[in-house]
């Protein structure tokens, strides 16, 4: 048996594996999660039209993934991040997702996904070094 060569990727490549490992899942899904999957981002801006907030969040089969959460440091404190993610549950609910999971690092706001409940889930240690990579959930149904 051969085996092979050992190649880095090129954009057309990744696309190819990609698509072949989302046809596989597929056949494995139900006719009703198969095709979902939705992008859902959305942001705050201010008076001056500038982005305060954001969130990138991905709908897939039957959960939310939050991707990123992020907030201006100076606008911190002011109920951005709680209105963004309550809109993010909203959606999910909306949508019939089972679960909305997220990671986030020590340095960032695990006690602020904690107190929106959010259940951790694992932790790694030293990722990156000398910090703390959480992984939460937050059932919905």
């Amino acid at each position: 048996m051969s085996q092979g060569t050992l190649n880095l990727s090129n954009a057309e490549d990744s696309a190819y594996v990609r698509n072949q490992l989302i046809a596989y899942n597929a056949a494995h899904l139900s006719e009703d999660l198969k095709h979902r999957y939705e992008e859902l981002n959305f942001n705050i801006k201010n008076e001056a039209g500038d982005i305060v907030a954001g969130v990138l969040s991905t709908l897939c089969w039957n959960w939310l993934e939050l991707d990123i959460l992020w907030l201006d440091e100076e606008q911190r404190h002011q109920g951005h991040g709680s209105r963004l993610i309550h809109e993010v549950e909203r959606i999910a609910r909306e949508k019939c997702c089972d679960f909305i999971m997220l990671n986030t690092f020590s340095f960032q706001a695990p006690d602020f996904y904690r107190k929106h409940g959010y259940r951790l889930m694992t932790t790694i240690e030293n990722a990156p070094t000398g910090h703390r990579h959480y992984y939460f959930k937050k059932d919905l149904t």
